[in-house]
């Protein structure tokens, strides 16, 4: 699957809330300016810790770039009143993610009811 399609289902996945179903390589990272998280298993324990804050977005898509094995996207995140401007390269092999750099647009200090519980603090 090339990494075009392998996007178009990550999208499919967090839209629909199934992200157990995402497509990660088992040494997935996810770097942003919340931190980075190693793992597949991590991410996924990270989504399931804070599920109010991944999940129930639109998805507005701006741009999207591709090669054979990365993509960059632009999009807006919305879910109420909260929207988040985001540019993410995913790097992609074999028909899953091994990599996503994301870029956000966190004016001031991240809100209490936003920020991420990482779970070993």
């Amino acid at each position: 699957m090339d990494a075009k399609k392998v996007i178009s289902t990550w999208f499919d996945l967090w839209k629909s809330g199934d992200f157990l179903k995402l497509p990660l390589s088992e040494n997935f990272i996810h770097t942003s300016p919340y931190g980075t998280i190693k793992g597949k298993t991590r991410y996924l324990q990270l989504v399931e810790a804070n599920k109010n804050k991944f999940l129930n977005h639109k998805f507005e898509i701006h741009d999207i770039l591709h090669e054979k094995d990365k993509v960059c996207v632009r999009y807006t995140a919305i879910q109420e009143n909260f929207r988040l401007e985001v540019s993410e390269w995913h790097y992609v092999k074999d028909g899953l993610i091994e990599k996503v750099i994301a870029y956000y647009n966190i004016p001031g200090e991240i809100r209490e009811d936003r920020k991420i519980n990482f779970l070993d603090k």
